[in-house]
């Protein structure tokens, strides 16, 4: 098992939650979070950036998914949100050891 977790900007939910679902994904969990980037959140030019860093709203998208579709997911997440500008974003895999659905006792692949 995997868990994907994008950083992606605000707007991109719908396309996120389509690309998704559309690749393997069962579920994710969005929030809302801040942050900033190797632009350090400006979208101008060096002497901007030199000015410190801006914090930009984002939202943190995060599935766990079966091993087999991960890159599809991915991908598809990827495709979905990648306008070309800053700030586009960015998306990590880590493994996952064990995963547990509460209400029915299932783990594991059973669970995602």
């Amino acid at each position: 098992m995997k868990l994907i977790t994008a950083v992606v900007r605000p707007d991109k939910l719908d396309e996120v939650m389509r690309a998704a679902t559309a690749t393997g994904a069962r579920g994710l969990t969005a929030i809302e979070v801040w942050g900033f980037g190797q632009q350090y959140g400006h979208l101008g030019g060096a002497a901007q950036a030199a000015a410190g860093a801006v914090v930009l709203p984002k939202l943190r998208v995060e599935t766990v998914v079966r091993d087999e579709v991960a890159e599809p997911v991915t991908e598809a997440i990827a495709s979905a949100v990648r306008t070309g500008v800053i700030g586009d974003g960015k998306i990590w895999v880590c493994p996952v050891d064990s995963a547990l659905r509460v209400r029915t006792g299932e783990r594991d692949r059973g669970a995602v």
